[in-house]
Order: C-alpha cells, then sequence, then structure tokens
C-alpha cells in the first residue's frame, strides 16, 4: 500500500508540469502569475494562434526528424553489424570511441560544423540539418545495434548465402528483419534526440528558411513573452507526436533493449 501510495505521489510529481502546461494552454487569458489551477472555461483559441504562428515550424521538425531517423539507421546498422559479425580489430575500441563522443558538449560540435558548413554552402538548409541531427542518435544507435547482432546466430546468414544470397543480400533479408525491434528503438530515440534538438537548430540556422519547433518556441517566447497561452499550446502541440510515437512503440523498445542482453 505505501509503495502504490508512493509511486503515485512521484508520478503526480513528474506529471504535475504537464498537467500544468496544458492547463495554460486551455485558459483564454493566461498570464504566468494568474493562472487558475483549473480551467473551468477552457478554450481552444491558443492552440489557433499555435497553429497559424508555428505550423511550419512543426512540420519543418517532423521532416528533419523523419530524414534524421533514416540517414541514422541507413548508416548505423551496416556499422554495427560490421563491428558484431565480422571480427575487426580493435572492434571494442571502436565501440568505446563510439561512446566517448556521446560525452562531447554540444556547443563544441555545433561550431565545428558551422565552420564546415559555411564552406559546404549547408547553413540554412534541410540537409544540413538533418545531418547533424542524424549524428545525435548515431552513436546510440550504433551501439544498441551492435548489442542485437551479436546475439544472431552466423549460421543463419551463412544459410542464406549458401541458397544463393551474397553477403548483402542476407544483410538485407535476414539481419534486418530479425533486428526489427531493435531498428524501432534506434529510429526512435533518434526522432526524439532530433525533435527536441535546439543547439544545431539555433546554430547552423540564421535565418527563417529552416525553424524547428524547439527554435520557434524559442523566438516566440521573445516575441509573445505575455501571451503564455499561446506559448504553452504549441508545448503541448511539439510534445504530442513525441508521446503518441512512445505509446505505439513501446513494446518494440523494451525488446529492443533487452534483446541484446541475452545470447
Amino acid at each position: 500500500m505505501w509503495n502504490t501510495a508512493a509511486a503515485l505521489l512521484i508520478l503526480a510529481v513528474l506529471l504535475f508540469p504537464v498537467y500544468w502546461m496544458l492547463n495554460t494552454a486551455l485558459q483564454p487569458e493566461s498570464s504566468i502569475a494568474a493562472t487558475e489551477w483549473f480551467p473551468l472555461s477552457p478554450s481552444l483559441k491558443n492552440f489557433d494562434t499555435a497553429i497559424s504562428t508555428q505550423g511550419g515550424s512543426l512540420l519543418t521538425s517532423f521532416v528533419v526528424a523523419l530524414g534524421a531517423v533514416v540517414v541514422c539507421l541507413a548508416l548505423a546498422a551496416p556499422a554495427a553489424y560490421g563491428l558484431a559479425q565480422f571480427g575487426l580489430r580493435g572492434g571494442q575500441g571502436i565501440v568505446f570511441a563510439t561512446l566517448i563522443t556521446q560525452m562531447v558538449p554540444g556547443i563544441v560540435i555545433a561550431n565545428a560544423l558551422y565552420s564546415a558548413y559555411a564552406q559546404l554552402d549547408l547553413v540554412n538548409s534541410y540537409l544540413g540539418l538533418i545531418l547533424a541531427d542524424a549524428s545525435l542518435g548515431l552513436p546510440f544507435a550504433v551501439v544498441l545495434l551492435r548489442a542485437f547482432m551479436v546475439s544472431i546466430p552466423s549460421e543463419v546468414v551463412e544459410a542464406a548465402m549458401v541458397d544463393g544470397a551474397n553477403r548483402f543480400t542476407a544483410f538485407v533479408r535476414i539481419v534486418l528483419p530479425m533486428s526489427r525491434n531493435a531498428l524501432i528503438t534506434a529510429g526512435l530515440f533518434t526522432f526524439l534526440f532530433a525533435w527536441s534538438d535546439f543547439m544545431f537548430a539555433l546554430t547552423l540556422n540564421t535565418t527563417d528558411d529552416v525553424k524547428p519547433i524547439t527554435l520557434g518556441i524559442y523566438q516566440f517566447v521573445g516575441a509573445h513573452v505575455s501571451d503564455w497561452g499561446a506559448v504553452m499550446a504549441t508545448a503541448v502541440l511539439s510534445a504530442v507526436p513525441a508521446a503518441i510515437l512512445l505509446v505505439v512503440a513501446q513494446k518494440y523498445i523494451a525488446a529492443g533493449i533487452t534483446g541484446g542482453s541475452v545470447k
């Protein structure tokens, strides 16, 4: 009983910011200092304002996040398979170096990328932001997929090659389907990394041509600092895709994370 009560209390504390965000968004005239505890007269006016002013930013974030997932998995899957099955010399060192890259501060990477992007004409472009956001999930995806692919019996791949498949065909038709849960997990986390990215969005864009929702909220607060209802409505809309993906893919996430733990 006490454990249940403590769990509910912790859950309430964790979810309170989400409730307050939704509560503020549903109140027609909300100020940060005078917000009712409950939306006694709920209104969707703030959501209308959010969609009209930040709808383009939401679409930009969606395109960039999906692009980052495609790029990340296209690079991570073959790299993880090579580290898992080919017995490469120094493979453990490569995996360790991959983990170390996640410890580098984001601002350091963003500043280095800006110099390179300026020379490659990738500043203020969808491709530039997609590549940058893909790098956020790439180390995690490689490590996760490798842990899963190590558990795939080499005899399965060899049997496919005996039946006439080459190494690439066996990878595409045998290894990738068997790694579905890990691929979904890696793709989901890459999507979340890209969706919530602010550092690259702020550093690699100097115009409004490519403006993700995180940058849109940042600018929205500066331009409409008194209209907290619209700001919170934008925040609620930006949280919806991530929440839906987590609910839909939760069973794949559990299987993908634990799949590489048992061989």
